[in-house]
């Protein structure tokens, strides 16, 4: 408001002192006389001034023609001027325009119209590194896949962009299922930005699925430094690696630097349970029961397991029933009211002929938590006890339609696998498998039912016909056999 004031006032002021200047030269009495080819021109002192101004704002304008001439004369040349940088800056806008409503038009899922904006802005923006990345992504999206992988390939020639192509056509190679040339698009990707988030993962994940287990730690080692993974995480996942690494050291006949592999696996991870059953066969092997009995029992406290119960069996394979009972008191006396320790229990004591106790160790486990073994195992205690054929084979029944319980499952697909695996074989999901009871209505009883041999035993010539047909197979636990 203030500067406004002043404004006017300035204004006012300016237009008084004209005012006043004019006055006082029209009072002003002479003049001059100008002769221009024998004519003479008398001006007076007011007219001298405006003669004077206006010779003034023609030698301006003269001026200013010639810097045009000149400007246009290199302009035509090809030289930069002020009129070359005024369509310079006007293709620059309608550029810039193009492209951004090229991003509107890709963000709401209109490929072919911001295939057409990208074009449009690489004609007046000449900078393919800005329009290369929307044609690819508008190529994409409307499937044309040759398109697309032709402009990351554009990308590779520049430094700025080589990442933004080798990640382009890395995701191409992977929906492709091409997972060889995926991998080493992944390895060069991870090379130029080792800390990209995403380019971890997908190496890490591409290197499980193939079994490098060296450069699969690698790749994890670079996402704890980075920071994008936790430190207990990448302990758990370090542990899931070696022991893969571990079992291929194996499958080659190396068992020494397998049983090392394991042993490291089991200090990253006890209660990894796989890993504390190889460490503790490697302890074994090695004669060392003190190291394999520390280490099973310190896993069975996380999480009780049947391989953990068979693995401890094999420190004294030889013993008596009995002994073998009293020896697992101490293993399982942490987890008493677990599942599997209460059928782990009944194992011993059907295995020792005590069935009162095999009873006993049950419980109520199996009107409150039916599955397919400790059913099995009732009925072993029945057919232990001298119960009729009908008791056996009706607990046989129940067990066939039952859940098989506890099982391998992945988290993320939620895939049920017969063993322990690094990665997912349905989803290739990396460490995702937990031991855990599947969803109600999967499959109860597979076509290889393990059962006790002794469930079934021989049939007497008076026995009535079975209701079903039960087919002898394989201990449930083979390891707790006398």
């Amino acid at each position: 408001m203030l500067w406004s004031l002043i404004k006017i006032l300035v204004f006012v002021a300016a237009v008084i002192a004209l005012t006043y200047g004019g006055t006082m030269l029209m009072d002003v009495e002479g003049g001059a006389t100008i002769s221009v080819g024998g004519i003479a021109f008398t001006l007076s002192p007011i007219e001298l001034v405006f003669g004077f101004v206006a010779v003034v704002v023609a030698v301006w304008l003269g001026l200013k023609l010639l810097a045009l001439m000149v400007a246009t004369f290199k302009f035509l040349n090809g030289d930069e001027t002020a009129i070359s940088r005024y369509f310079d800056r006007n293709r620059e806008r309608k550029g810039y325009e193009a492209l951004s409503e090229g991003m509107m038009a890709l963000a709401s899922g209109e490929g072919h119209l911001a295939m057409t904006k990208a074009a449009r802005a690489e004609k007046y923006l000449k900078q393919p590194q800005l329009t290369n990345l929307l044609t690819a992504q508008a190529a994409e999206l409307t499937g044309d896949r040759r398109k697309a992988e032709a402009t990351y390939k554009q990308l590779l020639a520049d430094d700025k962009t080589r990442f933004v192509g080798v990640r382009g056509i890395m995701k191409q190679k992977l929906s492709e299922g091409d997972t060889d040339l995926a991998l080493a698009l992944a390895k060069k990707a991870f090379a130029l930005k080792p800390k990209h988030e995403e380019t971890q993962d997908v190496l890490l994940k591409l290197q499980a699925e193939k079994a490098d287990w060296t450069g699969a730690r690698q790749t994890l080692n670079a996402k704890l430094k980075s920071g994008s993974l936790p430190r207990d995480v990448h302990k758990r996942r370090d542990a899931v690696l070696a022991l893969s690494e571990a079992r291929d050291i194996l499958d080659t006949g190396k068992t020494i630097e397998s049983r090392e592999a394991a042993i490291e696996a089991n200090r990253l991870s006890p209660d990894l349970i796989p890993a504390a059953v190889m460490a503790a066969r490697g302890y074994i092997a090695d004669g060392n029961a003190r190291y394999a009995t520390r280490v099973l029992t310190k896993a069975w406290s996380v999480q009780p397991h049947p391989e953990l119960a068979a693995a401890f069996a094999e420190i004294v394979p030889d013993e008596t029933a009995d002994a073998r009972l009293k020896r697992f008191q101490s293993f399982i006396k942490r987890t008493e009211d677990h599942p599997e320790t209460k059928m782990l229990l009944a194992e011993l004591n059907i295995s020792a002929e005590d069935f009162p106790a095999a009873k006993r160790a049950l419980g109520d486990l199996v009107e409150k938590d039916p599955t397919a073994r400790n059913l099995t195992l009732m009925a072993a205690i029945e057919r232990g006890e001298g119960a009729d054929d009908s008791v056996v084979r009706g607990w046989l029944t129940r067990a066939l339609t039952a859940p098989r319980g506890p099982q391998w499952i992945c988290d993320n697909c939620q895939h049920i696998h017969a063993s322990w695996g690094a990665t997912c074989s349905n989803c290739k999901s990396f460490d995702t498998l937990s031991w855990k009871t599947p969803p109600a209505g999967d499959v109860a009883m597979p076509a290889g039912t393990e059962m006790l041999p002794l469930i079934v035993g021989q049939k007497h010539d008076s026995a009535p016909p079975a209701p079903v047909e039960v087919v002898e197979a394989e201990v449930v636990t083979p390891s707790l056999e006398k």
